[in-house]
């Protein structure tokens, strides 16, 4: 039997290869949800992929996903499949290339294994606790701020800066894609990375990825997002997610990004 990693490698690829069946240069249809979220039939076909794949190869796990099952069931559960099938949706309705797939698997509570594929870029990245952090196969680590490589940036969401005051003296980039701005930082091209209103999903397999690169990965404020909570739907729940190279990084970012309004962002969240 494959283990758990190659297992998630090779189904992050094949949705990363059905999604591209689906995808348009010049754009996609795609709705709104409840949420305000955006998401296409592509979504929804590879949300139905991964959870055939893990039913055949896991039958005794459980899974949380951003389409089909948002929510877990309460009571003790010992592995859980945290799924985003198509993060970046937006990018990847309107023909932009930064979209992916996001595949983690929760031990106890705690993500141990991800996955993380980016179809057009053809970009794995890939973890599991205790093993390293890899990027096509190879290693990668973050990376501290050099005073001889100024060319660094902070990634951050679109409503960064409408729930917060940002002070962060790095280029800014949006690029659309939670997972990708935490891979940034973790193969050391980002410095800084923050995402405002951040679900579950979004972050499972990066959060393995961060911590296996060595890097510091947390909740800005409020509770840590782990362990899992059974009986929470988790469309309902946004994380602000802050990650840096270094535990340094981090502090300074929790000066430098600060809440505008409480209400606006429990509400925005």
């Amino acid at each position: 039997m494959i283990s758990t990693l190659q297992f998630a490698t090779e189904l992050a690829r094949s949705t990363g290869k059905l999604l591209t069946e689906f995808y348009r240069p010049g754009g996609s249809e795609a709705r709104l949800k409840a949420d305000q979220s955006v998401v296409t039939e592509a979504d929804l076909a590879a949300d139905r992929l991964v959870k055939q794949a893990i039913r055949d190869a896991y039958p005794q796990d459980l899974l949380l996903s951003e389409e089909l099952h948002p929510s877990l069931s309460v009571g003790h559960q010992e592995a859980v499949w945290v799924v985003d099938p198509l993060d970046g949706t937006t990018n990847f309705s309107l023909g932009l290339h930064i979209w992916g797939v996001s595949i983690a698997r929760a031990v106890n509570g705690i993500p141990e294994t991800g996955a993380i594929y980016f179809p057009l870029l053809d970009e794995l990245y890939s973890a599991q606790i205790g093993t390293g952090a890899f990027w096509n196969g190879e290693r990668i680590r973050v990376h501290p701020m050099d005073k001889e490589k100024p060319a660094t940036f902070f990634a951050c969401c679109g409503q960064t800066h409408k729930l917060y005051n940002v002070s962060v003296p790095y280029k800014p980039r949006i690029l659309g894609s939670a997972a990708y701005d935490f891979c940034a930082l973790a193969r050391g091209a980002a410095v800084l990375t923050f995402e405002a209103t951040t679900k579950i999903w979004d972050m499972a397999a990066a959060w393995v990825l961060i911590l296996e690169a060595g890097g510091v990965i947390e909740s800005h404020h409020g509770p840590s997002p782990f362990p899992l909570t059974p009986g929470m739907d988790y469309t309902t729940r946004a994380f602000p997610t802050l990650a840096a190279a270094t535990a340094k990084m981090v502090v300074k970012g929790r000066n430098m990004i600060e809440i505008k309004n409480e209400l606006l962002l429990r509400n925005d969240g």
